[in-house]
């Protein structure tokens, strides 16, 4: 069906937001319209203030709008170590766990050399200059369990251990409560290749 050419344009600028299909667009675009101005209105704002005022912090890399960002200027943090995430989402994902009392490295990315993504694409020259002063003793590798994911792991860590810090990857696996016939096998053989010893 073919609609007046401001709605299709809502549409099409909805559409190509990552995850939203033509209809989910479809229904985002009639409800926005639908709804009371004040709605459409709020959301554009939000938007605007956010692309002003979002940078990225020249610590760390997570995104905010004050830098340093408030885990690189929360002085309870442990500057010692540093757990590296591929994304910004990963930093929300990570501080939900509550337990981890360290700071952060954004990388923006990961190694993926058929899409053109290089070292030099990702935020490593940063993370090199951090390391440099020895204050960290241990940096994390918490890039996701995928074939980029790996290799840019891999990759940091041949950076990383010549400057005597210590590098850790995350355990994969299992989530708790997950049952093992329900389980895929590329995750149950992380499960088993991370198993540690009980003591």
């Amino acid at each position: 069906m073919q609609y007046a050419g401001a709605v299709s344009r809502l549409i099409g600028e909805l559409a190509r937001l990552p995850g939203i299909g033509s209809k989910t667009a479809q229904r985002l675009a009639f409800f926005l319209l639908n709804a009371p101005p004040e709605v459409a209105e709020n959301l554009a704002a939000a938007i605007r203030e956010a692309r002003a005022t979002v940078t990225r912090c020249s610590v760390c890399g997570n995104l905010t709008d004050i830098d340093p960002c408030a885990i690189c200027s929360d002085q309870t943090r442990d500057r010692g170590v540093i757990c590296l995430v591929q994304d910004p989402r990963d930093v929300a994902a990570v501080e939900k766990y509550r337990g981890f009392k360290g700071v952060y490295h954004v990388l923006h990315g990961a190694l993926s050399p058929l899409a053109g993504v290089g070292p030099e694409q990702l935020n490593i020259k940063s993370l090199l200059a951090r390391l440099e002063g020895g204050d960290v003793q241990e940096v994390i590798l918490a890039t996701n369990p995928d074939v980029e994911g790996d290799a840019t792991a891999l990759y940091l860590a041949r950076l990383i251990k010549p400057l005597g810090v210590r590098v850790t990857r995350i355990a994969h696996g299992l989530p708790v409560g997950a049952h093992l016939e329900y389980a895929d096998e590329i995750t149950l053989g992380k499960a088993i290749e991370g198993r540690r010893e009980i003591k």
